[in-house]
C-alpha cells in the first residue's frame, strides 16, 4: 500500500512537472518593407544614362 501511494504521489508531481507550449498570433500584423524596385529602376536609369553618354561621346574609350 505504501509503495502504490508512493508511485502515485511521484507520477502526480511529475506529471505537474512537464512543460507547456503556448502559440499565441502576435497582435499587430507582420510588415514587411521592401525597396527592391525603386533600387532596380534607380540602376536602369543610372545604365541607360551611361550608354547615352557613351554613343554621344564615343572619344572615351
Amino acid at each position: 500500500m505504501k509503495i502504490l501511494l508512493a508511485a502515485l504521489t511521484s507520477s502526480f508531481m511529475l506529471v505537474g512537472c512537464t512543460p507547456r507550449i503556448e502559440v499565441a498570433a502576435p497582435k499587430e500584423p507582420i510588415t514587411i518593407n521592401m525597396n527592391v524596385k525603386i533600387e532596380h529602376e534607380i540602376i536602369i536609369k543610372a545604365d541607360k544614362d551611361v550608354e547615352d553618354l557613351l554613343k554621344t561621346r564615343s572619344d572615351l574609350f
